[in-house]
């Protein structure tokens, strides 16, 4: 028995193409009035230092992004030797009870991140005076599974770092950034000297709120 396919309906072929000749139109249309994927902005500078160290996490990340951003980008070693300086002031953790239910025990904790940096050109400029990026997560608390919570608190400690990696490289590469960077006569000079990797501080915990040691975090940021 021999099987036939049955014919193309015409009404059916006419629809598809309408419908693929109207999304072309509308590209188009969207083209013509703006509209671009996102793509990645280029820093205003091509020689960068900074004193987050490459050996941390937080350090090698930054990088990574910051050179998919703006692929010419170089690290120098030197501040001399770059054309503008990222310089972190502090990187900070801090935990405190968030809520606690009636036999007295913590529910949930609030874990928060801060970033404070600025951006400097070759004549100790501030491009961006000290700034302050923060995130903040919530962490439910279980006394019965403290190890656990121990991996948990430290994988939400990472994430939230990387967030604000990805706040930074938007600040950094702001056109606003670019204006100033560009334009730069009226700038204030910094007026202290920035830490070296070496000099910056631990991780700071408010401790005054008494937390179980096992979340107490002591372990250097860079």
């Amino acid at each position: 028995m021999i099987t036939t396919l049955p014919p193309i309906r015409p009404a059916l072929t006419f629809w598809r193409w309408t419908l693929v000749g109207g999304c072309l139109a509308l590209l188009a249309l969207l083209s013509a009035c703006g509209f671009h994927l996102k793509t990645p902005s280029p820093l205003p500078f091509n020689r960068l230092y900074t004193n987050i160290s490459d050996n941390s996490p937080f350090g090698a990340q930054l990088q990574r992004q910051l050179k998919a951003s703006s692929p010419g980008l170089q690290f120098v070693s030197q501040p001399e030797q770059a054309q503008a300086q990222l310089i972190q002031l502090s990187l900070q953790r801090y935990t405190r009870e968030l809520s606690i239910d009636p036999q007295g025990q913590v529910e949930d904790y609030e874990l928060t991140v801060n970033l404070t940096f600025q951006l400097l050109n070759d004549q100790q400029k501030m491009v961006l005076p000290p700034t302050t990026l923060t995130t903040r997560r919530d962490l439910p608390y279980d006394a019965n599974a403290v190890q656990a919570k121990q991996s948990e608190i430290s994988s939400l400690f990472l994430s939230m770092e990387q967030s604000l990696i990805d706040q930074l490289v938007r600040r950094l590469t702001a056109s606003e950034v670019t204006e100033r960077f560009t334009h730069n006569e009226s700038l204030p000079t910094a007026e202290f000297i920035a830490p070296t990797p070496n000099e910056i501080g631990s991780s700071t915990l408010n401790e005054s709120l008494e937390l179980p040691t096992e979340f107490l975090f002591s372990e250097p940021l860079q």
